[in-house]
């Protein structure tokens, strides 16, 4: 299926608003032993976090945060090493694990924020873009895979995701990976979308093309989840 793509923004953020919900906060400020967070008003949890948060070392912290979110993925032991090194390294860039990518973004800018820089500060891009099916009479909702690679010839020849997988993004072997490197795909109809990822997959600055035409073709095959 032939594409007319128009890109209308790339963005950086270095937070993504609503992905900690207010029941989020308060057994967070539980697990920080903040008495009666339930009866806090929901403006007022992401600062009493914050401050509970700093009550503890920041490797602590850190433990917590991850064992909260994160426990149903990793062991008592893999958590303690990421939470140290997360205070040196940008984990959720270079953990092996690309699915953990996303959760251990939002963790680490959760506790950047709370103690003012001592995590290194990782970033996700949001990129906002309009996908037009050449023949209007075909039904097209693109997947991530097909998102990614429709975005593909708006990219630099240094973008990552080409160069690391060149084979997958040309549509010539199977892309499991594209559920995990694209965080969320969203679209508000007439074929406008948006693609949520981190800044080490995609920086704005290599979206270098803002119009230009792809084909991609949804597969049909099932595939293993990255």
């Amino acid at each position: 299926m032939n594409f007319s793509i128009t890109i209308h923004s790339a963005e950086t953020l270095e937070e993504v608003p609503g992905y900690w919900s207010d029941q989020d906060y308060i057994q967070l400020l539980e697990k920080f032993n903040f008495p009666d967070a339930a009866s806090a008003s929901p403006e007022s949890l992401p600062e009493l976090l914050a401050m509970a948060i700093t009550d503890f070392e920041p490797n602590e912290a850190a433990a917590l945060v991850l064992e909260y979110k994160l426990s149903d993925s990793l062991g008592e032991g893999q958590i303690q090493q990421i939470s140290n090194d997360m205070l040196l390294d940008k984990i959720s860039e270079e953990y092996p694990v690309i699915s953990l990518h996303a959760p251990l973004f939002h963790i680490n800018q959760l506790l950047y924020k709370a103690f003012n820089g001592k995590f290194p500060n990782t970033k996700a891009t949001r990129i906002q873009f309009t996908a037009l099916p050449q023949d209007q009479s075909q039904n097209a909702s693109l997947s991530k895979e097909g998102a990614l690679r429709l975005l593909e010839q708006g990219l630099s020849d240094s973008n990552l995701v080409k160069r690391l997988f060149g084979e997958q993004m040309a549509g010539t072997v199977a892309f499991p990976e594209a559920d995990a490197i694209v965080w969320e795909l969203q679209t508000s109809g007439d074929h406008t979308y948006s693609l949520l990822t981190s800044e080490y997959w995609i920086n704005k600055e290599e979206v270098v093309t803002q119009e230009f035409e792809g084909t991609y073709e949804e597969s049909t095959a099932p595939q293993e989840a990255a």
